[in-house]
């Protein structure tokens, strides 16, 4: 079912659509969450390390993928929201195409370049092995990342945000249960919780695919919509190349902070990495809403409505602030428990919980920068603008990048902590001051 966000109250609209992009943002997480437990409890502390070191990697590879499939989204909306039914086809055509090719490219080069890209990162030997055949695996499976994303961001295009929620929930339940048969059954070992994983994501596109072909007789291809058009695929790569970079550039200021954390040996890999995947959980509401405000000023722009772009930017950083509140209250009193869940009984234990709690104590009193990214970063994309949330992550880069090379040098784990809410702060210096710029032409233009 398709949803205009054209009319109405904009914080009702997009309340309405965030929840479910939420509710599914949080199952997307379960996936590493359940791999890392499960992983941690019946494999042990070095194990937990070898998954935990893979985050800024996962993120780096998965990122491109989610930011180009949100890239070609953009372009959809912008179509249905001005009610050009042939060009919304020939976007989901030619989107298509691009996504199958980048998938093949990508799978092809990373596995080529997998040990390259572990030893680079100063890969710890004790974890090497399990590190290079889990991130082998993801590798080998981005066709399925490919197909959900792409799905996903079809869906959210037209103002569905439910469909691919309940498709997530149904491979999610999947996921948990392959994990377990996975390492405890037929002991695959690290590997296992990566086979789950591609398994479990794979399915949720096929499901989600046989849905929208039942479901959305608007996006019925004819043959004519697959003739290929350089100026859509222009007007795609556009969209979709920046969106990408920033995702990977702004990974790559994580692989930064990997490497030198590698240094300190496996429990501090796996304290840091089991503290910001509870973290990760918890802030899901705010990558939520930054696609909430991209679909709802792509649809608004594409009807020329860009007073409601601006009364939608004000909703959604008022949102943040109140989730940012509940996301620190969570953090504080409920963090400890959470970490208890990714591991059991080793003499190592309290070491970990020590740096899990660190983490946290630093990160949470800068939650309302971290979602204010997501605002301005998502408003400027659905825009149509790509460059400068793509400088945002340069931003990261640089703040992530010298915080590493001064603080983890002078203060250790202390200062590898720090170096997220400085990248945070970093981002928002360029997304504001654009926003703000383009907000006036926009309303200049307009009057």
């Amino acid at each position: 079912m398709t949803k205009s966000m054209t009319k109405g109250r904009p914080i009702l609209l997009m309340l309405q659509f965030a929840i479910p992009i939420f509710i599914g943002n949080l199952f997307q997480q379960l996936y590493n969450v359940v791999d890392t437990i499960i992983v941690g409890r019946l494999l042990g502390v070095n194990a937990l390390a070898a998954v935990g070191s893979t985050g800024s990697l996962n993120f780096a590879v998965l990122g491109m993928v989610l930011g180009m499939t949100s890239g070609f989204g953009v372009m959809m909306a912008q179509s249905f929201g001005a009610g050009d039914e042939d060009r919304l086809r020939r976007y989901v055509a030619m989107s298509v195409r691009l996504s199958i090719l980048l998938a093949i490219g990508m799978t092809v080069i990373l596995l080529l370049a997998n040990g390259a890209i572990l030893r680079l990162m100063n890969s710890p030997a004790e974890i090497y092995e399990d590190t290079r055949s889990y991130m082998a695996v993801i590798y080998g499976g981005l066709l399925a990342a490919f197909l959900y994303n792409f799905l996903a961001a079809v869906a959210r295009a037209m103002g569905d945000s439910k469909t691919p929620l309940i498709f997530l929930i149904v491979s999610s339940i999947m996921n948990i249960v392959l994990d377990y048969i996975m390492i405890a059954v037929i002991h695959l070992g690290v590997a296992g919780a990566a086979y789950a994983t591609v398994i479990s994501q794979g399915m949720s596109g096929i499901l989600c695919y046989f849905y929208i072909r039942k479901k959305y007789s608007i996006l019925h291809l004819k043959k004519e919509d697959w003739t290929f058009r350089a100026r859509y695929a222009a007007d795609l790569l556009k969209m979709g190349i920046p969106m990408a970079l920033q995702f990977s550039i702004t990974a790559l200021g994580t692989m930064i902070v990997q490497t030198a954390l590698n240094l300190l040996g496996p429990v501090y890999i796996a304290g840091f990495s089991a503290a910001n995947k509870v973290q990760n959980v918890v802030t899901q509401v705010f990558p939520a809403i930054g696609l909430t405000v991209a679909t709802f000023t792509g649809q608004n722009l594409g009807a020329g409505r860009m007073d409601r772009v601006r009364q939608g930017v004000r909703d959604g950083l008022l949102i943040v602030v109140v989730a940012a509140g509940i996301c620190m209250f969570l953090i504080y009193f409920g963090g400890d428990l959470l970490i208890q869940l990714f591991v059991s009984g080793d003499e190592n234990t309290a070491e970990l919980f020590a740096a899990a709690r660190q983490l946290f104590d630093i990160c949470l009193w800068f939650y309302v920068p971290l979602g204010a990214i997501f605002v301005f970063r998502n408003v400027l994309q659905g825009m149509g603008y790509g460059f400068i949330p793509m400088m945002g992550g340069v931003f990261e880069l640089f703040a992530r990048g010298l915080g590493t090379y001064f603080l983890a040098d002078a203060f250790g784990y202390l200062g590898i902590c720090f170096t997220d809410p400085l990248a945070w702060l970093a981002a928002l210096i360029p997304l504001i001051p654009y926003y703000l710029i383009q907000r006036k032409k926009f309303m200049t233009k307009n009057i």
